[in-house]
């Protein structure tokens, strides 16, 4: 499906276009109002124009009109069929909105009911959209740093982004923000949602509020809370950002709707064409698929929902300059009504459009419905984020037995996840927090989930968190506990530096933020998950800082390829040993109580790097293999005790080491 002219509002010499799309409506209209937008001044018939586009050019408009549409067609729920004139609908294409979405109950209202939700609804605005920007390469490159920010948490207490700024998409561009990207060595942000989004139904009573966005209505609008500036505000963000060398993936939800389910308020492709953009049961048009745990799936293989995905990319690609997107529970992306296919429509069209074919692309590879885990699965160039990796590399720290192999297998790329005929390089996103789950400072300060504030209690959330409190549950005032805690997180952290592969850290687990022991803090948009920028632990931001700073100067370590201990040129790429200096054999490989491993890379030209883990709780010395004219080093800007090639390490830790110099001739 390919429109002749694009949908939405678009402002011109005459007046404005007004266009949507419906395969079923009987009737559309879209109603003008005032510039308050809270008085409906005109509502007029669109023309049918065949495809099931409605449009009609209205004379006399010009950009900055506020408006939203009304179908008509059969009213029937229990076949998928939700017309209803009195619902005043976003238009799927608007590229602003003039006020948040707020949930009311009025909202689901059935038709018959008298109530007309246009004083319920924001209303879109028509803008003339700035030219598009000039084709750029991405900054980022996949092996570089990934930094996760939620746009609001990260500056509403950040002491030098004006009070009036905080909070807004605006702010990522103040001078100081950027310094501290900079220091931290970011390649991109990854922006949580800034699309419009809407408040589940039950968070509301509860007194609660969604903070990260996952609950999108139209997806090119950005949330006026987020971006009081629109699509200028982004644009200006990403040039700003990109002037410092950062690039800007954007967090997108292409998977549901916060229209949720059968119950849930009709606001935009419900009233429109809900059998067309939601999935439904085969043979059950009435009744929704959830494969997100949201309520609703967005039916990604017809054309009209692969239509609107399409252009929401390009319109980002095109007036924001951005690098990227991460799509949110990607599963979906590739569901047809048999299961998820990796070369359906919509992925190989994303990955062959000339706009979008060289943007950063990363699939969140699961969904909640049936056969929906499909970690490495995804087409090339798709990078996908790893839970393998945050599993694996939480259990090794945590303790258990039996894990040097899955250290090794993190560390190496994947390869077990990613490799396949023909493949030589890893996609693997690692990570070890995110967004999602329990924060890193709080991975060792928890040993179970401590949802309360949620509302829910405590039912909400993963209930394994493969994390541990080092003694105590929680906030403690005993130094030794914190102490051990600080050297776990730093020992974590240095192994996600150390690891093949894009990595990525979530905004604040640089400085230890925590969220109390909540790991779904979704609807906690307070104190709780606002960046506490002037309780920062400087020892942790400065240890990242320092990882940051190795990892780009060594190139063995932002290499994508697998590492396979094979050699090449007389090297072996990597050798993995024990403490002694000699190459682990299988009776150490099989060994549960190993918990010390040493990486030694060959990072020609010029020499090694050695990364020496010790997950025990005692000290232990590493010898490390000795070449004729080098002399092993402790990585620039990381402590490091050194004796001859033998390299001390403490307990519960990592220590970076390279060799360099001038072999003998």
């Amino acid at each position: 499906m390919n429109f002749r002219l694009p949908l939405g509002a678009i402002p011109a010499a005459d007046g404005i276009r007004f266009s949507v799309w419906s395969g079923v409506a009987v009737r559309l209209w879209v109603s003008i109002f005032d510039g308050t937008g809270d008085r409906e001044i005109e509502r007029l018939e669109l023309l049918p124009e065949g495809d099931g586009v409605f449009a009609l050019t209205v004379p006399g408009l010009n950009a900055g009109t506020r408006y939203g549409f009304r179908a008509d067609g059969e009213y029937a729920p229990e076949r998928g069929l939700w017309f209803d004139p009195a619902k005043l609908l976003m238009d799927p294409y608007a590229v602003s909105i003039d006020r948040p979405y707020v949930f009311d109950p009025r909202l689901s209202a059935g038709r018959g009911e008298g109530v007309d939700t246009a004083p319920l609804m924001p209303k879109a605005v028509a803008l003339e959209l700035p030219q598009p920007i000039a084709a750029k390469p991405p900054l980022f490159r996949p092996g570089e740093l990934i930094y996760e920010v939620a746009v609001r948490a990260f500056t509403m207490r950040h002491p030098a982004v004006p009070e009036a700024q905080r909070g807004t998409i605006a702010a990522l561009a103040h001078p100081a923000v950027i310094e501290h990207l900079s220091k931290l060595g970011v390649s991109a942000v990854e922006l949580m949602p800034v699309v419009a989004w809407i408040d589940e139904r039950h968070l509301p009573p509860l007194g609660l509020t969604n903070a990260w966005g996952y609950n999108p209505v139209s997806f090119m609008a950005l949330d006026p809370r987020l971006a009081p500036g629109g699509i200028a505000e982004l644009r200006d963000t990403v040039a700003a950002l990109r002037e410092a060398g950062i690039g800007v993936i954007l967090d997108l939800v292409f998977n549901h709707t916060g229209e949720s389910d059968e119950l849930g308020p009709t606001l935009s492709l419900r009233g429109l064409d809900n059998q067309a953009y939601y999935r439904h049961r085969p043979g059950n048009s009435g009744k929704l698929v959830n494969q997100t745990g949201t309520g609703n799936t967005i039916a990604c293989d017809h054309p009209a929902a692969r239509q609107l995905i399409l252009d929401t990319l390009r319109h980002f690609v095109l007036h924001a300059g951005v690098d990227g997107v991460r799509f949110d529970l990607a599963t979906v992306l590739g569901r047809a009504d048999d299961g998820f296919d990796p070369n359906a429509a919509l992925l190989a069209a994303i990955r062959n459009d000339p706009v979008l074919r060289d943007r950063i692309l990363i699939a969140e590879p699961w969904d909640i419905g049936p056969g929906g885990y499909q970690l490495g699965n995804f087409p090339t160039p798709f990078l996908e984020w790893n839970d393998k990796y945050r599993d694996d590399i939480r259990r090794f720290w945590r303790g258990d037995r039996g894990m040097i192999g899955a250290l090794a297998t993190r560390l190496a790329g994947s390869s077990d996840v990613f490799a396949g005929e023909g493949v030589a390089g890893t996609r693997s996103v690692n990570f070890i927090a995110a967004h999602d789950g329990m924060t890193l400072a709080d991975i060792v300060r928890y040993e179970r989930k401590h949802n309360e504030a949620n509302g829910e209690q405590n039912r909400d959330g993963h209930d394994e968190n493969l994390s541990w409190n080092n003694g105590v549950e929680g906030e403690t005032d005993d130094p030794d506990i914190d102490a051990r805690r600080r050297a776990d997180v730093l020992a974590m952290l240095s192994t996600l530096f150390a690891s093949r592969g894009t990595i990525m850290l979530t905004a604040g687990d640089e400085f230890g933020r925590t969220q109390l022991g909540n790991n779904n803090a979704y609807a906690q948009d307070n104190d709780l998950t606002w960046l506490d920028w002037s309780g920062r632990d400087r020892k942790i931001e400065g240890h990242v800082a320092a990882l940051s700073a190795m990892r780009r100067s060594v190139a063995a370590l932002r290499d994508v390829d697998f590492l396979s201990g094979d050699a090449q040129d007389g090297f072996r790429d990597v050798e993995w040993l024990d403490e002694t200096g000699q190459p682990l054999d299988e009776r150490g490989w099989s060994d549960p109580e190993r918990r010390r491993l040493s990486m030694v890379l060959d990072d020609r030209p010029g020499g090694r790097f050695a990364a020496a883990f010790n997950g025990s709780i005692t000290p232990a010395e590493f010898a490390l293999p000795v070449r004729a004219g080098f002399q092993w080093s402790a990585a620039p800007g990381l402590p490091a005790t050194i004796r001859d090639s033998v390299v001390l390490v403490p307990g519960r830790s990592v220590v970076f080491v390279v060799q360099r110099g001038a072999p003998q001739r």
